[in-house]
């Protein structure tokens, strides 16, 4: 029986010659993740266990985002920890605020060149499964597996069936790689794919950038997935000679492909040419509705940004669309460069100005709204568009405030027009 693309990552990483569906195996991981909500946790599991050091200084990877800048004292003390422990381990790929290769951890790890085709990589967030994108395995876990990952350098699975998704031609005007995973999980629902890995093939394949990749892996995990992958093809290629050209050019990655006999327990073809501007009403990623038919629903606020849709692309298409445009009366808009990278990009390229011309607030990279934690939080009765990637009940803010769900730019166009809006409408 043939493998699947996760499956051949993880039976190597396992020292196997095969795996299957079921299968309990331990695999080696090329890297580590732990951010500063969820790390700290981590770091008492490790010391319980009478641990000294981590398995490899430079495997281990520490992000303060979630409550950066600290916004009490309690965020400031689980900074505190996270730093005071990778000071103490040595922790090369440690990054603190104010670096220029800081930001939201889904979006500096990928662009800071510390994933590649063909790694392994577990992180205690659940959006870590954005690294798919690079054809890689990646998923999230929880903080006791990561102080035991910290510790040995390994962890257990169990390896996942999989879902075949064929993407066919190409997107229609301002359709986004957050429509197109928007569309999916409205399509399954958000227990679809649940401990499966989402593999993504076809033509329609070329026709998504990096950054389009990246948004669709990261929110694989929202219809219950445990991993989503792409292909390596040249657009993969191209960007990891940009972010670590020393490992592209000792070619220190490698790239999988599945059997002609891998197994799949359904295959689900996309015309990405239908696919509309699509958002996900309350309380659900997987209650969706083409963005045209949702009329008269007021907003007080827009977020702009995050893990999902922080990246340059995003930023840039943000900036064209607010170009010569106000944000309405009524309405918040926060915008959010998800690393520092990104925000020096936005200076330099006068993006900045444009939103501050808009009447939007510009905010640090920070994961901050998104979890309802700071830079946004909601009061009851109000709503947002968000172009994050959960709008579960109080998620950003009061239990009686709402989340709409969208790329970006429907986000641009509903902080134009004071409702849920298209850019057609602009």
């Amino acid at each position: 029986m043939g493998m699947t693309m996760t499956q051949k990552i993880l039976a190597d990483h396992a020292g196997l010659p095969e795996v299957h569906a079921g299968d309990l195996i331990e695999a080696r991981l090329d890297k580590v993740l732990g951010n500063d909500v969820t790390t700290p946790p981590a770091i008492k599991v490790f010391e319980g266990m009478g641990a000294r050091k981590v398995f490899d200084k430079d495997k281990v990877i520490m992000v303060p985002d979630h409550f950066t800048p600290n916004k009490d004292i309690k965020s400031a003390e689980l900074s505190q920890c996270m730093r005071c422990f990778a000071r103490k381990q040595e922790i090369s790929n440690y990054f603190e605020l104010g670096q220029k290769e800081m930001g939201i951890e889904h979006v500096i790890i990928p662009d800071n060149g510390l994933i590649l085709p063909g790694d392994t990589i577990v992180g205690a967030d659940s959006h870590t499964c954005t690294y798919g994108a690079l054809g890689a395995f990646a998923t999230g876990v929880g903080s006791t597996d990561l102080a035991c990952a910290m510790v040995s350098g390994k962890t257990w699975f169990k390896v996942p069936m999989a879902i075949r998704v064929d993407l066919a031609r190409k997107p229609g005007p301002y359709v986004t790689g957050k429509d197109i995973i928007l569309h999916l999980i409205g399509m399954i629902g958000v227990d679809g794919a649940l401990y499966k890995s989402l593999e993504f093939f076809g033509e329609g394949v070329k026709e998504l950038s990096m950054d389009q990749r990246l948004t669709i892996s990261n929110m694989a995990i929202e219809c219950g997935a445990k991993n989503g992958i792409f292909p390596v093809d040249e657009i993969t290629l191209d960007y990891i000679a940009k972010t670590n050209p020393e490992r592209f050019a000792n070619k220190d990655y490698k790239v999988y492909m599945p059997d002609k006999d891998a197994q799949y327990d359904m295959t689900i073809r996309i015309d990405l040419d239908k696919v509309p501007l699509t958002v996900a009403l309350p309380h659900l990623p997987s209650n969706t509705r083409d963005a045209s038919e949702v009329k008269d629903m007021k907003i007080d606020q827009v977020v702009i940004g995050s893990c999902t849709n922080g990246r340059e692309e995003d930023i840039k298409m943000a900036a064209e669309l607010f170009a010569g445009k106000k944000v309405a009366d009524g309405v918040r808009c926060i915008v959010i460069p998800g690393s520092q990278r990104v925000y020096r990009k936005a200076l330099d390229e006068g993006w900045l100005k444009v939103f501050d011309d808009a009447g939007c607030v510009i905010s640090t990279p920070t994961c901050g709204p998104c979890l309802g934690g700071h830079m946004g939080v909601l009061a009851e009765g109000e709503r947002c568009v968000s172009t994050t990637n959960r709008n579960f009940v109080g998620r950003m803010g009061h239990v009686k405030s709402e989340v709409i769900l969208s790329g970006v730019p429907v986000a641009v166009a509903s902080a134009v027009m004071g409702r849920v809006a298209t850019p057609f409408e602009l």
